[in-house]
């Protein structure tokens, strides 16, 4: 660590680092940074391209350069002071240092003339000189009575003018010394101030003591700057963090600003637009064919063709803040390929399930057909041919008929049509299902009135199936069936509850034509599913955890 530097007035003291630089007064030293990008001191969407995160220059930024002090604020007598003496400069910085612009003010800090005006004489003249006034006045009568009996000593008149000189000179170096004692560690600590408001958090000032009320304000200044430093590296931690996110992320990243111009772009929009930053960077969005993608309803998905890429695209949108301007951060997603993926898997199960329930039909059909082919050419022909012929032909028409219905259920689980969205009162539609299971006793627990807006047909699909299989599961034990609803201002839950034998394994309940039941069909779990996804709603099963049997929770969007 290098030596501090050595400062006259010993009222600062400096993370050492880099070397100080001395002002004219000897109160403050600053340290010289190297210079950094405007992005580490404004935030994301004033960076630089250093992660390829690009920004277009905002205009409306205040302009830069030296920040001035009024005289008697914080220094000398008149010109630009932060050291405290008379003109000393601004601030000491290295020349190839870019200066934090001082933001403009919306009002003046310093009073006009009509406010002068209406403020006491005695308030107007300069701190230092009250101080200064004061110190005089007080000892004033104390050299009035030493000039007033220095006469009467006895001395002769040379010893009395070297008496009145001696108090004099006393009389003024004390005020001037009491001026300085009360000034300068005011004048160092609006300069610590003024550094603070500035952006500079490098200064930090002696004589902090807690016992001690001029060093106690100078120990709360110290910590106010070592808590500012501590934010700002933060920030720019978690901003050059977040440049990195959005530089390496494989999603396109656009902010336009209230006039629709493209202030910032990412690695992968510049693939997806297929043109450097540079040429991006401050044209409109409809220059650009973004314009449709900064309207309509969002998230949605949508077909578009760019020049870098086409097919199926996720849109967001969100609004943010930067430089008290508003702008529209676009975000967009490839979910072609994603799709390809999820259809590709899911003809591949459709397949296999198929493929399975085809050749359970068919292998039987098979070998009745073989067996009956062997008997028929059989010499001479058996005495219970006809017969034989007879159950064969039934076993054919028994599993062809098992093959139809798999092929129309398939059919109707592909063709669910969209729903026709209508006020459902959802007392009036749990009673009117459960009304249709008398197999086993359901018991309702009231829930609060709510009305939902859903095609109330499908619901009573969703609900009978749900209460058919809680029904069959409550008839194994000889429990019952219980129906319940709570709901808020977002959202209503429904529960079916069972006191079956539970679920052995969830991972297949969803897979369309797997089932468990000897008669079942397979596709009325993924029809609920179907359904409640199409009304914007999930359906869920599980295990019950206060008692044997399972609950089936259906969750849909309140109106």
């Amino acid at each position: 660590m290098p030596p501090a530097t050595h400062i006259p007035h010993r009222c600062l003291a400096r993370h050492a680092a880099p070397p100080a630089i001395r002002t004219p007064h000897g109160c403050l030293a600053r340290h010289v940074a190297p210079p950094a990008s405007r992005g580490e001191e404004t935030g994301l969407l004033d960076g630089t391209r250093g992660n390829r995160v690009t920004i277009a220059p905002d205009t409306g930024t205040a302009p830069r350069g030296r920040t001035v002090v009024p005289p008697g604020r914080g220094g000398g007598p008149a010109g630009p002071s932060r050291g405290g003496g008379p003109g000393s400069s601004s601030t000491a910085v290295h020349p190839n240092q870019p200066r934090t612009p001082t933001p403009p003010r919306a009002t003046s800090a310093w009073a006009d003339d009509d406010e002068l005006s209406r403020i006491p004489l005695w308030r107007r003249i300069r701190h230092e000189h009250r101080v200064l006034a004061i110190a005089l006045l007080t000892v004033l009568p104390a050299v009035a009575v030493v000039a007033t009996v220095a006469p009467r000593a006895g001395l002769s008149p040379g010893a009395r003018w070297v008496l009145c000189a001696i108090v004099l000179a006393c009389w003024i170096l004390g005020a001037l010394a009491l001026r300085a004692t009360v000034t300068r560690p005011l004048q160092t600590l609006a300069n610590m101030i003024a550094s603070l408001r500035e952006g500079d958090y490098t200064l930090r000032a002696r004589g902090a003591r807690p016992d001690d009320a001029l060093g106690l304000a100078v120990l709360e200044t110290n910590l106010l700057g070592d808590q500012l430093r501590a934010h700002r590296l933060g920030e720019m931690e978690a901003t050059a963090l977040l440049r990195s996110v959005m530089a390496e992320i494989d999603v396109a990243i656009f902010a336009f600003d209230e006039d629709r111009r493209l202030r910032l772009i990412n690695r992968a929009g510049e693939r997806l637009l297929a043109q450097p930053a540079e040429r991006l960077l401050g044209r409109e969005a409809a220059a650009l064919q973004l314009a449709p993608a900064l309207s309509g309803a969002v998230p949605r998905v949508e077909d578009f063709t760019w020049p870098g890429a086409g097919g199926r695209w996720g849109v967001r949108r969100t609004l943010v803040r930067q430089g008290g301007r508003s702008h529209t951060l676009l975000v967009l997603t490839d979910l072609s390929r994603t799709l390809r993926e999820e259809q590709l898997a899911a003809w591949q199960r459709i397949v296999r399930v198929l493929s399975h329930e085809i050749n359970n039909s068919t292998a039987p059909i098979q070998s009745i057909a073989h067996t009956l082919r062997g008997l028929v050419t059989r010499e001479p022909p058996p005495p219970d041919l006809a017969a034989d012929v007879t159950r064969g032909l039934a076993v054919i028409a028994a599993r062809s008929e098992a093959l139809g219905r798999l092929m129309s259920s398939y059919a109707r689980l592909a063709k669910l049509p969209p729903p026709n969205r209508a006020p459902v009162d959802v007392d009036a539609w749990v009673r009117r299902a459960a009304a249709l299971e008398t197999r086993v006793p359901v018991e309702m627990t009231g829930g609060p009135t709510v009305t939902v807006q859903a095609d109330a047909d499908q619901l009573d699909q969703l609900l009978i199936n749900l209460l058919r299989n809680a029904a069959d599961a409550a008839l194994e034990t000889h429990a019952a069936v219980t129906l319940r609803w709570r709901a808020d201002d977002t959202q209503l839950e429904l529960e079916v509850i069972d006191g079956g034998p539970g679920l052995a394994g969830t991972a297949n309940l969803f897979v369309p034509f797997y089932t468990t039941k000897t008669n079942g069909s397979g596709i009325g779990l993924v029809l609920c599913r179907q359904i409640a996804e199409a009304h914007g709603g999930t359906l869920s099963l599980a295990n019950r955890r206060d008692a044997r049997g399972c609950v089936a929770t259906l969750r849909l969007p309140v109106a």
